[in-house]
């Protein structure tokens, strides 16, 4: 079997779907964070896109291949690793999943300017885009608790990481995102509660997260004050 080595940073969203999917696959794996505002050399001639997360693989015959953009990255682990199926069988399904997974990485550049914006207006914008895909995710769920209702997919461990934001901005104010979703909120719920997801960052990452919201003197933390 090949040997897995997972370049990350501790509070990319897009490192943490693959690390679900590795958990939930049972895969072992070598972690290791680096600072991305000091990229080491090593590292970027193996990412093209200067990005994590990258995947290392090692094959038996010691050749390593770099893997980079965390939906192909999911999506070998995917094919390579026998236990649980995080996709459906049915292609078209399958595809349907996919389309999911990047209306989640929309969210994300929502979230993006939602939590380094330092002006009111724009803050209440993406606020509001942010407030409107999940409704639009509302309208696609089922009966839970996942999105595929019973079985965990990989649209699970896309959307984990973003209701993992909501954890802390929930502490400092208010935004009303899921007041009109009770759907997301119960799928919130459980996925909170999943293994994966709780292991896939570091007993730091809060405080990391807030350390951040201050770097940028984020118009959110002018809220909490």
């Amino acid at each position: 079997m090949a040997a897995l080595k997972l370049i990350s940073h501790k509070l990319c969203p897009y490192v943490q779907r693959a690390v679900i999917a590795l958990a939930e696959k049972g895969a072992p794996f070598e972690r290791i964070d680096i600072d991305l505002a000091h990229k080491p050399d090593w590292f970027l001639k193996i990412s093209p896109l200067g990005k994590v997360p990258v995947l290392v693989v090692t094959g038996d015959d010691g050749k390593e291949v770099a893997l980079f953009e965390s939906n192909v990255i999911c999506e070998y682990i995917e094919e390579t690793q026998a236990d649980a199926r995080l996709h459906p069988q049915d292609p078209l399904l399958r595809a349907e999943h996919r389309a999911w997974m990047e209306f989640g990485s929309a969210i994300l550049g929502d979230l993006w300017g939602l939590e380094t914006t330092t002006d009111a207006a724009t803050f209440d914008s993406k606020r509001q885009a942010v407030a409107a895909k999940f409704a639009r995710v509302e309208a696609a769920l089922g009966a839970g608790p996942f999105f595929a209702e019973q079985s965990f997919s990989l649209v699970d461990a896309v959307f984990a990481p973003i209701f993992r934001y909501f954890d802390v901005f929930d502490q400092l104010t208010d935004l009303a995102v899921f007041a009109e979703t009770p759907k997301v909120r119960t799928w919130r719920a459980a996925l909170a509660q999943r293994p994966s997801v709780r292991s896939a960052v570091s007993p730091d990452y809060p405080d990391l997260l807030r350390a951040f919201l201050a770097r940028y003197d984020a118009h959110m933390l002018k809220l909490a004050a």
